[in-house]
C-alpha cells in the first residue's frame, strides 16, 4: 500500500481533494479533483478483497481508519459500486475491478459517503 501523501499535497485550503481519487488496484477514477471534503471520523473497514466476500455478513478482519474523503451525493462519484447491506452499512468498492472496501456508507444518513485515504491512490 502506498504511504499517504502529506495532507497539504492532497487537501486544498478549502478542505477539498486537490487530486483525482483512483482505485489502488486498477487505476480507475473514483472522484474528480475538488469533489470531496477531507473528514476525520473513525470507521471500521474490512480488509481489502473482492465484492462477494464483503457481503457474506461474517465478522471480517479489518482496519479502523480515520482519514476520509466525504461525499454528500452518490452521483458525484465517477466510478464506485456498493455491496449488499451489511447491517445498516453498505461498503464502497471500485466499480471496475470490484476490490474493496474503499469506503463506507451508513443507510441511516443518505448524504454521507466516506472514501478512506489509505484505500485509494491520488493523481
Amino acid at each position: 500500500m502506498d504511504p499517504v501523501a502529506p495532507r497539504s499535497e492532497l487537501v486544498s485550503a478549502e478542505g477539498r481533494n486537490r487530486k483525482a481519487v483512483l482505485c489502488q488496484r486498477c487505476g480507475s477514477r473514483v472522484l474528480q479533483p475538488g469533489t470531496a471534503l477531507f473528514s476525520r471520523r473513525q470507521l471500521f473497514l474490512p480488509s481489502m478483497r473482492k465484492k462477494p466476500a464483503l457481503a457474506d455478513g461474517s465478522s471480517p478482519e479489518g482496519d479502523l481508519l480515520q482519514e476520509h474523503w466525504l461525499v454528500d451525493d452518490m452521483f458525484i462519484f465517477e466510478n464506485v459500486g456498493f455491496t449488499k447491506d451489511v447491517g445498516n452499512v453498505k461498503f464502497l468498492v471500485c466499480a471496475d475491478c470490484e476490490i474493496g472496501p474503499i469506503g463506507w456508507h451508513c443507510l441511516d444518513d443518505k448524504k454521507s459517503f466516506y472514501v478512506a485515504l489509505e484505500r485509494v491512490s491520488h493523481e
